[in-house]
């Protein structure tokens, strides 16, 4: 800013929704507000798994009745969750995560000592499961063996924005039962996908109920980055070695460690699965989905290496021959648009960068602008 005092920038780094709140969530969280004003309509804390109109709504509506209303635990952001795991697994419990990650996975089990030293970049009591263009960002699962507890897994993924296929979610739980190893899936950004014959859930792949977790939220899809509203899915069928319910520790772990979500936002929830809230619903996602098309575009111009953008809400960008913050730097003096370097997700994202398309139409088409000038497009 210090060489550029004039130069107003563009944020394009940061996973925060921007658009305002559609019209039939805030009517009904204001209902809601007025309710709580008055004797009758007034309610305390609220269920600990979330009341029981939301949770049975996911279930029929995202799920398609693939889990039960009570195997959804309904709570204030899928990131929660995540850290609510480290109450469930036991001292010296080994991870495997993908890489580039999701930083949370590794960071809340660093904080739950479970991680050992860090070496080189990476923790050693963690398994990394190398994501790259070569293997198409999935896996060599083979690497996985009985020492691991829990595989983290995301798709479409954060950063790269790859979508696991079914083909893929069944190796994935398939070697999961090999090894007695559970799944988290992380499905935040499942609501983006686009391509039909890619999977939204886990437990569209027959096998996944009997090893499988399943996080997501409300957080991307509905502008909920501010509201705050997730869930975590627990189906019955998980069990531990012992034969002992999963669900039910699951269960006194969520009842213990939270109140559950706000009345306020389960209602701004519920009014989603409405006519007017599905519509809502999918202009925002074809909104951002718009913003990803024409950054992804301008960057397919300039000659670069463009990963995800279609099925996903972010465009993963390799320039060849520079680090991530060479690349990051030069988009930031060249342009002013601010991106997230890639190794800030581990090794494998060293090299890259990612734009969000989390962002005013008009800021993303300026930005657009700017790009094609820099690169001559």
């Amino acid at each position: 800013m210090a060489a550029n005092p004039d130069a107003k920038l563009i944020a394009l780094g940061i996973g925060d929704t921007t658009e305002p709140l559609p019209q039939v969530i805030v009517d009904a969280v204001k209902a809601k507000a007025d309710a709580m004003a008055t004797r009758e309509g007034y309610q305390g804390y609220p269920e600990p798994y979330g009341e029981d109109d939301i949770r049975k709504h996911i279930a029929k509506e995202i799920y398609k009745d693939a889990v039960s209303f009570d195997e959804i635990f309904v709570s204030d952001g899928s990131k929660p969750d995540l850290a609510r795991f480290q109450f469930l697994s036991a001292a010296g419990s080994k991870i495997a995560v993908q890489d580039p990650v999701y930083p949370a996975y590794v960071d809340q089990s660093v904080i739950g000592g479970k991680t050992g030293q860090n070496k080189d970049g990476r923790y050693e009591n963690i398994v990394y499961m190398d994501c790259n263009p070569a293997n198409n960002f999935f896996p060599d699962l083979s690497i996985l063996d009985s020492s691991v507890d829990y595989i983290f897994f995301c798709s479409p993924a954060n950063p790269s924005g790859a979508v696991a296929t079914k083909e893929q979610l069944a190796a994935l739980i398939a070697k999961a039962k090999e090894i007695g190893a559970f799944i988290v899936f992380d499905g935040a950004y499942s609501a983006f996908i686009q391509d039909d014959s890619l999977p939204k859930s886990i437990y569209e792949v027959p096998g996944a109920r009997e090893v499988a977790f399943e996080t997501n939220s409300f957080s991307k899809n509905l502008g909920f980055t501010g509201v705050r509203l997730g869930w975590t899915v627990c189906p019955k069928d998980l069990k531990f070695e012992d034969g002992a319910s999963v669900h039910a520790d699951w269960s006194r772990v969520v009842g213990t460690m939270s109140n559950g979500p706000s009345h306020f936002a389960s209602a701004g929830a519920c009014a989603m699965f409405t006519e007017a809230g599905m519509k809502a619903h999918k202009e925002l996602i074809q909104y951002y989905l718009g913003n990803a098309k024409l950054v992804r575009e301008v960057l397919l111009k300039a000659n670069m290496e463009v990963y995800g953008g279609d099925n996903a809400p972010y465009v993963w960008v390799r320039c060849p021959g520079k680090d991530s913050w060479s690349t990051f730097q030069e988009f930031l003096d060249k342009c002013q648009i601010v991106s997230t370097p890639g190794a800030g997700f581990g090794s494998m994202g060293e090299g890259f960068v990612r734009f969000s398309s989390f962002a005013p139409r008009q800021a993303v088409e300026e930005a657009v602008t700017r790009l094609a000038k820099h690169y001559g497009v």
